[in-house]
């Protein structure tokens, strides 16, 4: 019998997509501006902070499988991925505040800034990893048909799109307005509220608590001997890594190559981000539910491509409005199908192993996936200081409008282009993928006897 294409209500998946929002807003606001506010309105110098994000990253990317274990080796009366949301969803709030607080400035005291950072971050970092493994974790295990999570997935990402605007675009804007602090307290406050908003409707599936006895060893083997997972992480780091570039460069590329007021970012992001949202279900109606979830990610990339090439060109602000329409038109379909594509992957595992990891599996993308932060921090550390950037200079050279233009293109084209050659190798798709499909549907109807 087919697997029936929802098991839960409209008001279900809404409510779950819900605390995406509360999540993605200050895991954007660190992704955005971050790099701005400590290097260039806190004057860290760049090459201590490129330094520091280097060893972070390598925090970041091992905390990540470390704690996507725990979850699905965790066992508690709320449930073994529920805890991480319940009891991290306000210190994560918190810990955010914190990074724009800092009382210390680079041009006075480096040491004490970057300690400051330093240890914020680390904690704040901490708590994301715990709480988006947690919420990333039930996807697969509350919504069971391809049907139900693209559903699940499009709601989710609208709510992520306006999370993407409040937290990457709305910053520079409310920062000129209230200053640094007030936006981050602002932001905390809207994270808390979302996040256990949505909590009510979240539940577990006991029997695919199997996970009790799986050596951590053993799952690392057959996380990364898992081929279907390999392809799919580089896809998402290499995704990752050509959005981390544009989102870091954007405010030094409207403030340096096109010389306009910095809060322009707020403008040509929310263009893209709104032009995103309208498209998600444009791109799950007309192509992922005709396609796949394979095919549908390398078109999207593709559009990226086409939307970036042309700002390393753009001679003025209107042109660059123009450009972030198709980076909008792309990015709605990358954000759609990022997460069900680890769901894929989870399946996979669970007809192979018998075990359900999506704790894991989602904690061991965001291994691979951090690993794209190292790469932005090293090129950005390397690339501006050639072209003349230097953070304790008045005025900057001339030469770092070509700096930022190049960085804003180039490794962004790079890193979708090995994105799309990493998704042709992808195996889940076809009849393999609908073979996998019909085991789990047998599987779940046998569970419900």
């Amino acid at each position: 019998m087919a697997q029936a294409k929802f098991a839960t209500s409209t008001t279900t998946r809404l409510l779950y997509a819900l605390t995406s929002l509360g999540i993605t807003i200050p895991g954007e606001a660190v992704a955005g501006v971050i790099a701005f506010y400590i290097v260039d309105i806190k004057n860290l110098p760049v090459a201590w902070y490129s330094t520091f994000w280097f060893f972070y990253t390598i925090y970041n990317a091992v905390n990540n499988p470390a704690l996507g274990y725990f979850s699905d080796r965790t066992r508690s009366r709320w449930g073994r991925r529920i805890p991480y949301i319940l009891f991290g969803g306000l210190p994560y709030a918190l810990a955010f505040a914190l990074l724009f607080t800092a009382p210390f400035d680079g041009k006075t005291n480096p040491t004490g800034l970057l300690l400051y950072f330093g240890a914020a971050i680390i904690i704040w970092e901490g708590l994301y990893t715990a709480l988006a493994t947690g919420y990333y974790g039930l996807l697969p295990e509350m919504f069971g048909s391809y049907e139900e999570r693209t559903d699940a997935a499009a709601k989710m990402n609208i709510f992520q799109i306006l999370g993407l605007f409040i937290g990457a675009a709305l910053p520079p804007m409310l920062a000129n307005l209230m200053g640094w602090s007030n936006m981050a307290i602002l932001f905390a406050g809207l994270s808390v509220i979302a996040i256990y908003a949505g909590y009510p409707a979240m539940f577990e599936r006991r029997e695919l608590h199997t996970d009790t006895s799986f050596p951590f060893m053993q799952s690392l083997k057959y996380t990364f001997a898992n081929r279907s997972y390999l392809t799919a992480a580089g896809a998402q780091t290499m995704r990752f890594f050509a959005t981390g570039s544009l989102q870091t460069g954007i405010l030094f590329y409207l403030k340096y190559s096109l010389k306009v007021d910095e809060g322009l970012a707020t403008v040509i992001l929310g263009l893209a981000f709104f032009v995103a949202m309208l498209s998600l279900y444009p791109w799950r109606n007309w192509v992922a539910n005709k396609l796949d979830t394979r095919r549908t990610l390398m078109i999207a990339n593709a559009i990226m491509i086409l939307g970036i090439v042309p700002m390393g060109f753009s001679p003025n602000i209107y042109f660059t409005y123009a450009a972030a329409v198709v980076l909008g038109i792309g990015l709605g379909g990358l954000v759609l199908l990022g997460d069900v594509i680890m769901t894929e992957v989870v399946d996979e595992d669970e007809v192979k192993t018998g075990h359900q990891r999506a704790g894991m599996y989602f904690g061991m993308i965001g291994f691979i996936i951090t690993l794209s932060g190292l790469l932005v921090s090293s090129v950005f550390g390397l690339l501006m200081p050639a072209f003349g950037y230097d953070t304790l200079l008045d005025v900057q050279p001339a030469s770092v409008d070509l700096g930022f233009r190049i960085f804003l293109t180039v490794p962004t084209s790079i890193g979708f282009l090995f994105s799309i050659f990493l998704l042709w190798l992808y195996p889940l798709h076809g009849e393999y993928l609908q073979n996998i499909k019909d085991v789990l549907a047998k599987k779940r109807q046998a569970d419900d006897v």
